[in-house]
């Protein structure tokens, strides 16, 4: 394994282009960095410099090790500073659910920065196990969910929202309270392959003999909606996933509702990070109430 020390005793070297000087940039006797540069030579099997009296140069090797020996270092030291920074400025890294709607989850944190402007937030989008996996492995802090009955003191219940069927505003069903599968015979289907209720949609149709003709299939909500406004066809949504260009309407007797959840970290937080996620607990709790 390669000990930073020697890298930074490299760099120092190409630095100055001088042994004598570089022992000075780095605090050490020249015979220290000297035997430093050996040290690294024998474990990379190359030699770094060619010496003369009056200066030391780089070899082709050393020349080809140079820009990764930088970014080495590079790395190591965004890594201490981040460390640094954390104490004085903690950042909540906070997994969301893929299907939670963009305009909530964007004004849910846009509230939260204005009531602390001082928080800084990562985002990361996925799907639920992948976001608990995160959760689980302490590479997130806090996910945005659903609430499968979770035991409380893992996941905070918020708010629940039921289902509908959105159509573009030309669509004959437009302006209907309510719709059945008979109804939607003739409509084309969009599929959301990430939708929470796929499998129930597709049972409801089939328990009432519909066989809709499938027009596009796609992970990405945004485009989805996007599709059904542009009169391509209709599809199944969350009650927060509907937006003014299209027109949604209830299937009768298809009664799903799903209910959101905050999933909080089962270990303990660096103390200023701790200070921030319980503000944002609360607020999230009060923004989202169930």
């Amino acid at each position: 394994m390669m000990d930073l020390y020697l890298l930074r005793y490299f760099l120092a070297v190409v630095e100055t282009g001088s042994f004598t000087q570089a022992a000075d940039k780095v605090y050490v006797t020249q015979p220290t960095l000297s035997a430093g540069i050996k040290k690294l030579e024998r474990q990379v099997g190359k030699i770094l410099f060619e010496r003369t009296n009056r200066r030391v140069f780089l070899t082709d090797s050393g020349t080809r090790f140079l820009p990764r020996a930088k970014a080495i270092l590079h790395e190591c030291n965004l890594a201490v500073q981040s460390l640094q920074e954390a104490e004085t400025t903690p950042i909540l890294r906070i997994g969301v659910l893929t299907t939670l709607s963009n305009r909530s989850v964007g004004a849910l944190l846009e509230g939260f920065l204005k009531a602390c402007p001082t928080a800084r937030l990562e985002i990361t989008d996925g799907k639920e196990q992948e976001l608990y996996n995160r959760l689980d492995d302490r590479s997130l802090d806090y996910v945005l969910a659903l609430y499968h009955g979770e035991e409380k003191t893992r996941a905070l219940p918020l708010k629940t929202e039921g289902y509908y069927f959105i159509l573009p505003h030309g669509h004959k069903l437009a302006g209907k309270e309510y719709v059945t599968g008979a109804d939607l015979r003739e409509t084309y289907m969009i599929v959301r392959t990430r939708c929470e209720v796929l499998s129930e949609t597709s049972r409801y149709f089939t328990d009432h003999n519909v066989r809709p003709r499938l027009v596009y299939r796609t992970q990405n909500d945004s485009r989805a909606i996007a599709m059904v406004a542009a009169g391509i066809g209709g599809t199944v949504v969350p009650k927060s996933l509907i937006d003014d260009r299209v027109t949604a309407t209830k299937l009768r007797g298809f009664n799903y509702k799903r209910q959101l959840a905050l999933f909080r970290p089962a270990y303990d937080m660096p103390e200023a990070a701790a200070e921030v996620g319980h503000e944002f607990e609360k607020y999230v709790i009060e923004a989202w109430a169930a």
